[in-house]
């Protein structure tokens, strides 16, 4: 599945409903589809809030299944991270003014099986994410 959509906040429910509906045939509990929508959540919030500071840009959103694991990528060509490693830290924000808590990666690190961010100043940032599902990927189901 490929998607692209403006960076407007009402399409962060969209992505993240697209991506639950997607996921449906891999069967996954509630809590497992909970924190894929999360981490969907997240991601494309980031790319809205701080790749295009509020200006309207592209976000692509692709996913695809593969066995019991879903396989995201959510990318924006929008302003970059200076810092990568600083920007993955616990409460590191660029958006304080905002009252951003800086927990986004964090988050995305914790409720995916598999994380990665890629990016570069002015040339935009490219989120890669993996979500094992139910016991048959070896991971006890919730």
């Amino acid at each position: 599945m490929e998607l692209k959509f403006l960076s407007r906040s009402e399409n962060e429910t969209f992505a993240r409903n697209a991506v639950a509906a997607f996921v449906l045939p891999l069967n996954p509990s509630l809590a497992e589809l909970s924190d894929v929508k999360t981490a969907v959540s997240e991601a494309v919030t980031n790319a809205i809030v701080h790749g295009y500071g509020g200006k309207e840009g592209w976000i692509t959103l692709r996913c695809k299944t593969e066995k019991n694991s879903l396989h995201i990528e959510i990318s924006d060509s929008g302003k970059g991270i200076d810092d990568v490693e600083k920007a993955q830290q616990p409460f590191f924000t660029t958006a304080s003014e905002e009252e951003r808590s800086g927990m986004g990666f964090t988050i995305m690190q914790t409720f995916m099986t598999k994380f990665s961010l890629q990016s570069g100043k002015g040339e935009g940032t490219t989120v890669r994410m993996e979500k094992n599902f139910g016991d048959k990927a070896g991971i006890d189901a919730r």
